[in-house]
């Protein structure tokens, strides 16, 4: 792969300050393509994508430049991670994780105390060091429809013990740091975010439960992770408030813009991740139906009005994603992404349209191919698979569905 990109090592000033160029991406997502069935298939973590992803100089493409990092806007993102799942989604995944995060603590109204934060980024320059967000419990199940974590943190001198169990934590065998939701254990209990260095940094006292043995995105990584009395400092008690000051009637007006992009950015970018999947299992398509020539038809099935008709419907579906995703890519970046009327129904649909389309379009994929597009040989059960994750990302379906339909009945 010719080294378009600009190098992690690079002097900070310039670091992939030029918008990265096409060629270079699409040397990337071959790269990646030529191992993605490898790591379905074994659902073994795919170190190696990581290590190439850093030495590209991707993976702090957005922590902000003054920080030695790219300070890509969502547009740029959209393309690495577009570029990255059509090579492999698995990969993809992780890589926007870590991206929401940077994208989290980077804004000038996070709360995060500057020197974590300079430290969560110096380690996204210099050594690739991912990291994303532990949420989601045995008991609790998605924090996004409430409750309290179960996991503690339990204030000692000079800091604080954090135990817990986690579940679906994506790229566990290789994040650096843990962005952990978690109460304390004070009479009144507090809840928040606390930083937890991560497997990657050889912390004793998380265990990986691999547990992990999904349809789709099986080398994601994303197991259970438990976290057994680990003392962090005080200052990575990053960001802890009073339960109500996290509901949306407690929250400032910074909290809820900072909510809004944030939203904007996890739609967007998981949206192009899906829809990249999509447009992989397309370009197999479009390959087999030049290449197929069954012997009663005499020539390529490409050639029948009813394929080219089908084949026609899935591009309208991945159109329409493309002209959704740069529209709302667009909006974030030029700071339209408020708490507005009608904005998080908003993007809610968004997410439901791009993701319907990309699994429609791969659906119509697999008709048109048959036996030949669920063969394990092609690559395009395997996108079939991965695309069907879309559905359980925050939103979604019916909490989409029920909140766009009430605000249509109240209108």
């Amino acid at each position: 792969m010719s080294s378009v990109l600009l190098r992690a090592d690079a002097f900070p000033d310039t670091f992939a300050r030029a918008p990265i160029a096409d060629e270079a991406l699409a040397a990337l997502t071959a790269r990646l393509a030529a191992t993605s069935a490898d790591h379905d298939a074994s659902g073994r973590f795919p170190h190696d994508n990581f290590a190439l992803l850093h030495a590209e100089g991707l993976i702090a493409q957005v922590v902000p430049r003054d920080q030695g990092g790219g300070g890509a806007t969502l547009a740029e993102a959209r393309r690495i991670i577009a570029a990255v799942a059509r090579g492999d989604a698995a990969t993809a995944l992780v890589l926007t994780m870590t991206y929401l995060q940077h994208r989290a603590i980077g804004r000038r109204d996070a709360h995060w105390p500057d020197a974590v934060r300079r430290t969560v980024f110096a380690t996204a320059v210099k050594e690739g060091a991912l990291i994303n967000a532990l949420r989601v419990e045995p008991e609790l199940g998605s924090p996004a429809r409430g409750g309290l974590p179960a996991t503690i943190a339990r204030r000692v001198e000079g800091g604080w013990r954090v135990s817990g169990h986690k579940l679906y934590t994506t790229g566990i065998p290789a994040l650096r740091w843990l962005s952990v939701w978690a109460r304390t254990d004070e009479p009144e209990p507090r809840v928040g975010i606390f930083l937890v260095p991560g497997p990657a940094a050889g912390t004793a006292g998380v265990s990986i439960i691999e547990s992990w043995n999904h349809l789709g995105l099986r080398a994601s990584g994303s197991h259970e992770t438990v976290l057994d009395d680990i003392w962090i400092p005080a200052s990575h008690a990053v960001d802890v408030r009073a339960p109500a000051a996290w509901a949306p009637a407690g929250a400032s007006q910074a909290d809820i813009d900072a909510n809004a992009d944030q939203q904007a950015w996890m739609i967007v970018l998981l949206g192009s991740l899906y829809d990249a999947v999509a447009r992989a299992g397309f370009d197999w398509l479009r390959g087999f139906l030049r290449d197929r020539a069954p012997g009663s038809l005499g020539a390529p099935l490409a050639t029948l009005p009813r394929v080219q008709e089908q084949v026609g419907e899935i591009a309208a579906l991945l159109r329409t994603n493309a002209v959704l995703l740069d529209a709302a890519a667009e909006d974030a970046d030029r700071g339209a992404a408020r708490n507005t009327p009608g904005s998080a129904q908003d993007s809610g649909l968004l997410k439901f349209t791009v993701t319907g389309n990309a699994i429609r379009a791969l659906e119509l994929a697999l008709q048109l191919s048959g036996n030949h597009g669920l063969s394990r040989h092609n690559p395009l059960e395997r996108h079939y698979r991965d695309v069907l994750c879309s559905r359980v990302h925050t939103p979604q379906n019916d909490s989409i569905l029920v909140a766009a339909g009430r605000a249509a009945l109240e209108a």
